[in-house]
């Protein structure tokens, strides 16, 4: 990549698994003057040309410019090479005389070290917390049902006291880190957090981990977390089986190929995550990547949660503090609307939907399994948080793996169920999610046909060419037979990211659609032979409701309760119209006849 930088002390290489054209501490511009000085510098500045991958010393081949400035940088052989690369300069940016800090908001009012792990649980204690108020559910009740029955279903965290009817497997009671340790492999590495700094600690095996894990918190010298290890490819992936509704939904299970996944194949490996955390561990204020929904079981211990919720206002507020100066000073809590906090304890389970921002506490030591995964209900939220990903630069090992060939599998299978003979009826929420799927396809396509050669390239390494073989094609036959399942109809193509709710044209129901002509390649829709539209004799109501207050108010729910208060005596009087429509279709198929029955109730109220 072009003007990727690296800066190293003591003369390091660069990180080993670059490509490196280096011996020692030589580069191929090395002379022996430059040598000699580099054996007097403690810091060395290297570059990595954006064509050969080749590190340089920029003190051999940077010409005298200040590394800072470059944004694209090319050595002199690939120069010559190719007369279209040509190196170039960031714009000025201002620049501040404040040094750069650990996260350290707690200190601003308390006088608390910057190197105190506890400082973050005690400015949390500090601040204005709700209590939650979010459902309480059986095993039983988390079902497909579930989402289908209730508008409000994976919208907001919900607990499960008992695992009972989850249809889940998790380890029996007694399991410990030692366990985990002999069955995922005592020397395997881990990803260990420094809670003090929220940064990684390197060095760690599992087995140095259970020994920490084994002492008594008071001689622990740091508080440690363990957020990361994923454990789908060893011995202890066969005791733990996410809840059914979990598999039921995930898109990594539904829609990767199982041929291309298991042990061997590179896959979104994020459905099974062992969670580790002693006494006093915090993890400070995040987002699931690509706003991937989460379940959390815990087998031992407790954790406590401060939830934001992903309102539009509540995520710019996030995107503006994550990854910034802002981060350093400032309790995000203290930007947004809200905060939340429930306490989970030994055998309680809880899900946590898409968007959702939260901090994490451990007060004692604690093992939790849970897992990733993205799913078919709000996928606008989803793209929302992978865009916040993007601006904020989080690096691409933090993001969703192979985000983008999920999508195209995800597409793929929907087209294919949608083209089937008798149609597939999918929820409202689910046809919407999948116009934002669509529309982030149609930027990719885009991309393919209009982009630069290296974002081009980016986008067809992500199609997999084995299940799709002609990409634009099944962006655009999706998308119209997505506008054809929810009544939509429309010859031009939408500008990306616009979303299902504002196309223009709604196609008049007493219409056919036999002579419409989609454009995108070798489809032909297949119309109704016969649409008959008939209204009913309206009915005049008077009842008494009271009056919305703002425009905030004009909601469906508003709307069902004057339905239910209508009769009480309360608010101003008002008369109603309502109207009963009824659409039939028919058509002929290749096994006989087929017939759709639509009923629309039409109400319309004035005040007197």
């Amino acid at each position: 990549m072009a003007g990727r930088r690296k800066s190293t002390r003591n003369n390091d290489k660069p990180p080993e698994g670059e490509s490196n054209n280096t011996t020692e501490d030589r580069c191929p511009a090395c002379t022996n003057e430059t040598t000699a000085n580099l054996q007097f510098e403690d810091k060395e500045e290297w570059a990595m040309c954006g064509a050969c991958k080749t590190w340089y010393h920029w003190r051999c081949a940077g010409n005298g410019e200040e590394l800072d400035t470059v944004d694209k940088w090319y050595c002199k052989t690939c120069l010559a090479a190719d007369s279209r690369r040509t190196i170039t300069f960031k714009a000025p940016t201002r620049k501040s005389e404040r040094k750069k800090t650990t996260r350290d908001y707690a200190n601003l009012n308390s006088g608390f070290e910057p190197s105190d792990p506890r400082r973050f649980i005690r400015v949390a204690d500090s601040k204005p917390c709700k209590p939650d108020n979010f459902r309480r559910m059986s095993g039983s009740e988390v079902r497909l049902e579930w989402l289908e029955e209730d508008p409000k279903a994976m919208t907001e965290p919900i607990v499960i006291e008992s695992p009972d009817g989850l249809e889940m497997t998790m380890p029996a009671g007694g399991f410990t880190v030692n366990d985990v340790g002999l069955l995922v492999g005592e020397q395997t590495p881990v990803e260990v957090i420094d809670v003090a700094s929220q940064s990684s600690s390197s060095g760690w095996t599992l087995a140095k981990w259970v020994e920490y894990c084994n002492l008594e918190p008071s001689e622990r010298d740091k508080i440690l977390n363990v957020i990361s290890l994923e454990v789908s490819s060893t011995p202890l992936a066969d005791r733990v089986v996410p809840p059914r509704l979990v598999r039921e939904l995930d898109w990594v299970e539904n829609f990767w190929p199982s041929t291309k996944k298991g042990k061997g194949n590179a896959y979104p490996k994020v459905q099974l995550y062992c969670l580790m955390g002693v006494e006093g561990a915090w993890t400070d204020w995040h987002v699931d990547f690509a706003g991937s929904s989460v379940y959390y079981h815990i087998v031992s211990g407790s954790k406590v949660f401060y939830f934001i919720k992903p309102t539009p206002a509540n995520l710019a507020a996030y995107e503006r503090w994550s990854g910034t100066e802002v981060q350093n000073h400032t309790w995000l809590g203290d930007m947004v609307d809200e905060v939340m906090k429930v306490t989970l304890v030994q055998g309680n389970t809880m899900i946590i939907p898409t968007g959702w921002i939260h901090a994490v506490y451990t007060p004692v030591d604690t093992l939790v399994f849970g897992g990733n995964f993205l799913h078919s209900y709000n996928v606008t939220t989803q793209l929302r948080v992978r865009d916040i990903e993007i601006k904020t630069h989080v690096p691409k090992k933090f993001r969703f793996p192979f985000f983008s060939k999920l999508c195209w599998y995800v597409a793929d299978k929907y087209l294919k169920d949608l083209k089937t003979p008798n149609g597939v009826s999918l929820p409202p929420r689910v046809l919407t999610s999948i116009s934002s799927l669509v529309d982030f396809l149609m930027s990719e396509v885009h991309t393919l046909e209009q982009g630069a050669e290296h974002a081009k390239k980016e986008v067809r390494e992500q199609i997999p060419h084995d299940r799709i073989k002609d990409a634009p094609a099944l962006v655009r036959e999706l998308r119209w037979r997505v506008k054809h399942a929810s009544g939509y109809t429309s010859d031009d193509e939408d500008e990306p990211g616009r979303q299902l709710s504002s196309l223009k044209r709604k196609r008049k129901r007493s219409e056919s659609v036999s002579g419409d002509v989609p454009r995108f390649r070798n489809f032909k829709p297949k119309g109704w032979d016969k649409v008959v539209e008939s209204c009913g004799e309206p009915e005049q109501l008077t009842l008494r409701l009271r009056r919305p207050d703002n425009d905030e108010e004009w909601t469906e729910k508003w709307i069902e309760d004057a339905q239910t208060n209508g009769g009480e005596e309360v608010g101003e009087e008002a008369s109603m119209q309502r109207t009963n429509i009824t659409i039939v279709k028919v058509r002929k198929t290749a096994d006989g006849l087929e017939k759709e029955r639509i009923e629309r109730r039409v109400e319309r109220w004035t005040w007197k």
